[in-house]
């Protein structure tokens, strides 16, 4: 509880206005001071000396009730920004992850991957994962380009995933795209990639009630409801800046010749290229690590092959790294089961 006479800035801040117009009124009232303890008294606010006491709402109310907020009528609208965006379908795709809590009752958050298009904001591909891993991203990236096709460029961030201090190598991810001739552009601040941001909120917004109601409580009944979601929201949901639904946008730019992507190719080192690759050494007992076991495999010991783990847990041995000039040539495959 406080006095009235003990205003804080914030309300004097709404009572300017009005002490303002009053003592343009009472020109008699110069001194700021008496002014203010004269307009109180004008407007029937009672004093310390009165012993009457109130709280914030009180006198917010109070200030509400005599038409004594600021003045907005006045204030400079915010100008719109208007965002570069691609002119062709396919040139550039932003990508990024959101962590959050989308399963409900689970302590744990999940990612969510999510890819749109820059110039349709068609939304090409989101899918949720327990955590942000190489295999996660080689997972979902195979997943969308095998549906929609290959893009000119990612549209990403300066995570660890996609970029490396020294601008003449690769990360191994970045070393995927580039094999199929997707390039990598980087956003200087978070800010640029509003796009991708926006939808990050979209289903934040959207998808955890929707999960809550149907009981919906692993990743698996999750991606079967956001399979049904995602052409839902391109097919019906209108962008606020392109005035039009998504898959609208795509359609026009396919028949006015505005598109870029690319099929994916019949490569034979498409399942390789989409995996976690290290270089092993042979034993000189002519046998490699395979989880907990030892497993021969057809190469010389103390010769190197290269370990390609696939998301989704076969193991692969094969003579050397994806070269397009060359055929792959496995020399050991162990299944997840």
């Amino acid at each position: 509880m406080q006095t009235a006479t003990k205003v804080e800035t914030w309300i004097l801040s709404a009572l300017a206005q009005g002490i303002f117009h009053y003592l343009e009124r009472n020109p008699r009232a110069s001194d700021s001071v008496t002014g203010i303890a004269e307009y109180f008294h004008h407007c029937g606010v009672p004093s310390q000396g009165d012993g009457f006491q109130t709280d914030h709402a009180s006198v917010r109310r109070w200030a509400l009730q005599n038409r004594l907020a600021p003045d907005t009528r006045y204030k400079q609208a915010p100008q719109p920004v208007k965002r570069w965006q691609v002119r062709d379908w396919g040139a550039l795709w932003q990508y990024d992850a959101s962590p959050h809590a989308w399963l409900p009752s689970c302590p744990d958050k999940q990612v969510l991957l999510d890819l749109i298009d820059d110039a349709t904001r068609y939304n090409t591909g989101a899918r949720l994962y327990p955590s942000e891993t190489l295999l996660s991203h080689y997972d979902f990236l195979s997943r969308t380009f095998q549906a929609h096709g290959l893009p000119l460029a990612l549209y990403v961030d300066y995570q660890s995933f996609f970029y490396t201090h020294n601008p003449d190598a690769f990360t191994q991810l970045g070393a995927a795209l580039h094999f199929y001739g997707v390039a990598l552009r980087y956003a200087p601040t978070p800010q640029a990639k509003g796009k991708i941001e926006r939808r990050h909120d979209y289903w934040q917004k959207r998808l955890p009630p929707l999960l809550a109601a149907d009981q919906i409580l692993e990743l698996c009944g999750a991606n079967h409801l956001l399979d049904q979601l995602l052409p839902h929201a391109n097919q019906h949901e209108i962008h606020r800046e392109l005035g039009t639904t998504p898959h609208a946008a795509r359609d026009l730019a396919l028949s006015e010749k505005r598109s870029v992507l690319r099929p994916v190719p019949a490569c034979p080192w498409w399942p390789y290229v989409w995996s976690q690759r290290t270089h092993v050494r042979v034993g000189d007992d002519g046998k490699v690590p395979v989880h907990n076991q030892r497993h021969s495999i057809a190469a010389p010991p103390r010769s190197t092959v290269v370990r390609c783990l696939r998301p989704d847990g076969d193991l692969f041995y094969l003579h050397q790294a994806p070269d397009p000039k060359a055929q792959p040539l496995v020399l050991l495959h162990c299944p997840v089961f």
